[in-house]
């Protein structure tokens, strides 16, 4: 048997037995189909209806002053505000203490110095009520405000659509970017980030359970008495968690997409200006950050004695990654640095970036292949020195 038919076997003795525990099925395929539907979907529903009921509810506004525009107050009542007029007064504790308890929601104060409206508004921010009274007081005086404006200019002899309105853009202004471009810059905004999220996430559990686990369970034990190399085993289980991670991250891809377009219509998935280099590139890209999560993963469980300590020693190790992944979505990609390429997690994320917008630089490809191999082929080196250590693979008992 060839070497590459053993690793395929052991592979495939670790996806079954990972896929055999049918929460392992749940977790694995189902929330992934579930949990963006439901954050994308169900999440603003729920928030669109309290928006609804919380602009149909009547909101009470105290307006003091003597010289209060009716214009205005017909604007406030318009948006379902009801009006308590009342004097200018000094003294507003009385009025914020009715702000506090609900029965007033917002307090309008109207001084008129001149020519000069003066408005000084009292609210509660940390009540949804009265935070959304003032936003509806806000929107009534900037619509007053431009009727006023516009009347003033009118009083004066003025064209109030010339003189308020001096500089118009051309509507048929055009962006010379495509649809599809459009759509491959959108892409990249948020892709990479997310990529790096379900790809470390994803690798955590196997990575552990095919090391520490069957470690402490003393299975590991019994397969390594197999006929194979230990750099087989090793190999085996590389693949089997890198399989798990890209149909992970498949079925998480579907499942975001599948809600964006319910959010936004087909229009959002229309194909972007991608070539087939560059399509094929970035299919290297995924598979190239998956394989050294992976491997990078599997190192730090093969070293750790237990599962606990492995899980101790993953879950800061996959946070320190959302760092790099973040810095991506701020580097400008116009006349970006060559050396960005080279730094581990940047390199691939900066890559698919670049991808994405159809942008195929061959020195900047060059640098993220052979850094990105180099990246893996040390940490499965790391790995496979620990795996050859007795007090490491075998089990404490």
């Amino acid at each position: 048997m060839s070497a590459m038919k053993r690793i395929t076997t052991i592979a495939h003795r670790e996806l079954v037995d990972f896929a055999r525990d049918w929460r392992t099925i749940l977790t694995m395929m189902l929330v992934p189909l579930l949990l963006f539907p439901l954050l994308f979907i169900g999440l603003p529903l729920v928030i669109g209806g309290e928006a609804q009921e919380l602009a149909a509810t009547e909101v009470k506004v105290l307006v003091r002053g003597d010289d209060v525009p009716t214009d205005f107050l017909d604007l406030l009542e318009n948006r379902t505000v009801e009006v308590i007029p009342g004097p200018a007064v000094s003294n507003h504790s009385v009025d914020d203490q009715a702000v506090r308890n609900g029965s007033l929601h917002m307090v309008v104060q109207w001084n008129l110095s001149g020519e000069v409206h003066e408005v000084h508004l009292r609210h509660l921010s940390t009540s949804s009520l009265s935070a959304d009274a003032r936003q509806r007081v806000l929107l009534s005086l900037s619509e007053w405000e431009s009727i006023e404006r516009e009347q003033r200019v009118s009083e004066a002899g003025l064209n109030a659509s010339t003189t308020l309105n001096p500089l118009r853009i051309d509507p048929a202004s055009e962006d010379l970017a495509s649809e599809g471009e459009v759509q491959g810059w959108l892409l990249s905004s948020f892709i990479p980030l997310i990529l790096t999220m379900w790809v470390v996430t994803s690798a955590i559990q196997p990575s552990i359970d095919m090391t520490a686990g069957e470690r402490e369970r003393g299975s590991l034990e019994a397969l390594l008495c197999a006929p194979v190399r230990r750099w087989e085993l090793l190999a085996g289980k590389w693949a089997a968690v890198s399989t798990i991670v890209l149909i992970g991250v498949l079925l998480q891809l579907g499942g975001l997409m599948f809600a964006l377009t319910f959010l936004a219509g087909p229009s959002l998935l229309s194909t972007p200006d991608v070539g087939a280099f560059a399509l094929v590139l970035l299919t290297v890209a995924v598979f190239a950050f998956s394989v050294m999560v992976v491997a990078s993963e599997l190192a730090l469980a093969i070293r750790s004695k237990s599962v606990k300590e492995a899980g101790a020693l993953l879950a800061p190790a996959s946070l320190a990654v959302i760092v790099p992944a973040v810095l991506v979505q701020v580097i400008n990609l116009d006349g970006v640095e060559a050396f960005w390429f080279a730094v581990p997690v940047v390199n691939v994320l900066l890559a698919m970036r670049e991808l994405l917008l159809n942008q195929v630089d061959p020195v900047h490809t060059l640098i993220w292949l052979s850094t990105t191999a180099t990246y893996t082929a040390l940490a499965l080196w790391y790995a496979q020195r620990q795996f050859n250590r007795e007090d490491l693979v075998l089990s404490p008992s």
